[in-house]
Order: structure tokens, then sequence, then C-alpha cells
């Protein structure tokens, strides 16, 4: 489970600020097909490197199972999200002068697997993706759908917990767009993974059991809508960025335990001040003088 309390983001752009989340209060459980749906500028990339670790917050807290990943230093979080966390990425972030079977097999190499081990389990991950045949392909000699197909099949391989998408389809077509994302939910199933899907495409939204949307670095919205739920639409409804969530028929809330759990922190935590650099090619954000 992800729970994310009074989560906040300002970047300093010369002499504004420039406000990507603003208050974040939401938790994304165990299990569940989330998409965090925004348009440029919602803040909706920003949230999901807030989720994984990738930034760090201006103040606010990212708490997964129990434990606080925004007050985790670098070499510990690196170790997190490589035991628990998978990424697939928009443009596939394959290595090029490696075969589709090295890369897929490149996050259990990390974990310490012996090759053979590692080998076997990315050539029976490529075969799920329905890939068995290229095993030995690079990415130049695949289209950007097999790409994408390995890029699935790295992020499961290892069998994490929480797999982040962050516009897995935005350089597909239509019909490859639908091929991988009904495979990134099925594979997500299967294992009882949780899946965070963040899009600009409501088409995508779809796929997804509840759907966030930002606006400004603000939630305007929380449905809904897993297997046998009411679809429940709930614009503009969120006091302070209070998140309603599911009926009586939601996933459990039971924790994910992780190991060497830290304990509750109730106070405020500041990791650094206000007006940290906007990183280059961000946009958007409400802006204050």
């Amino acid at each position: 489970m992800i729970t994310v309390k009074d989560l906040r983001k300002v970047y300093k752009l010369g002499s504004e600020k420039v406000i990507a989340l603003d208050d974040i209060n939401v938790t994304i459980y165990t299990g569940e097909v989330c998409c965090i749906l925004g348009t440029s500028g919602s803040g909706k990339s920003t949230l999901l490197n807030m989720l994984a670790g990738l930034e760090r917050p201006t103040r606010g807290q990212v708490l997964i199972g129990k434990r606080d990943i925004a007050r985790m230093d670098e070499a510990s979080l690196a170790k997190f999200r490589q035991k628990y966390v998978g990424f697939v990425f928009q443009s596939y972030n394959l290595m090029s002068s490696l075969t589709a079977l090295e890369n897929v097999s490149m996050p259990l190499m990390f974990k310490g697997v012996g090759k053979g081990v590692r080998n076997k389990a990315a050539r029976q991950m490529l075969k799920s993706v329905g890939l068995g045949n290229r095993c030995d392909h690079k990415p130049t000699q695949m289209s950007g759908g097999q790409q994408q197909r390995v890029g699935i099949a790295r992020a499961f391989v290892s069998k994490p917990r929480i797999v982040f998408a962050d516009e897995p389809t935005g350089n597909l077509d239509t019909k490859t767009t639908i091929e991988v994302m009904q495979l990134m939910v099925q594979m997500a199933r299967e294992n009882d993974q949780t899946l965070v899907i963040v899009t600009h495409d409501p088409e995508i939204a779809e796929y997804a059991d509840r759907v966030i949307h930002l606006i400004d670095g603000k939630i305007v919205s929380d449905i809904s809508r897993g297997p046998g739920m009411d679809h429940l639409v709930l614009e503009g409804q969120f006091s302070n960025q209070e998140t309603v969530h599911h009926t009586e028929e939601s996933p459990p809330e039971e924790p994910l335990i992780l190991e060497e759990d830290d304990p509750d922190v109730e106070e405020e935590l500041r990791l650094e001040p206000e007006g940290g650099e906007l990183p280059a090619g961000s946009t958007g954000g409400k802006v204050e003088p």
C-alpha cells in the first residue's frame, strides 16, 4: 500500500515559485491498477517521481508499507527500488548494445541472481509477452511495440510489489497500445501487484480500477471502478485534497509489510526548502510570484 500525506513540491523558476504538487493526500491499495490522469503540467509525472522516490518532496510523506521513502538516503532508496519496484518508460529505455534477453535479465543481475537462473527467468518472461523468438534481438532490430514489450518484461521479471508506468503507450500506435495495456494489466492482476500508470489519455485510464485526476498539482477527482464496484465520480469534492476512497468492495487495506520498517512519522517533514530548481523540460504547475 502507498500512502501519501500532505505532499507538496515547489520548484524555483527565476524569481517565481512553481507549485507542482499542492498538499496531496491519497492512498493506493495493494493489487490496485491506478491511473494518474492529467494534461501536460498537471503534476502527474512529478507525483509519480515522488511515489517512486526519484525526486524528494518539499514537504510531506510518501509511505510504501510503513517505510517513508522521502526520508531514505540515496543508497537505501536504490536498494529499495531494486527490491520492490519496477518501471515501464515511454521511451523504452533499453540498453541498445544488449539483446532482449540481456535487457530483461538486468534487474535480476543487480539482485545477484546467477546467470543461468536469471536467463531462464528472462526467457520465460519474454515468452509470456509474445517475444520468445526475439531473445537474441537487439532493440534496433525490433519495432516500437516489441521494444515496449521487452520493457514490460524487464519491469515484471523480478516480481516487484509495485510497477510504475510513465506514459507507457505514448510512442505506440492504437493497435499496439491496446495490446500493451492489456498485457500490463493482466500481468499485474496475475501476481497481485500494484500498477500505477501516468497518462494524459482518458482512453488509457479506462484500463484502471481507479483514476486520480490532477489539475495544477491538485487532485480534482478520484474515481473507483474496480470489478463489482459502482462507477463513483467525485468531481471537485476534495476539501484540502482529502481523497475519498473505495466502497465496501474495495481491496483490503492491509499494509504491505517490508523489511526493516521505520516507525511511523507523525510530524511534517521538510526535506528541502521551497524553491528547488525546476528540472529541465518541466512545465506547468501553479505559479506564485
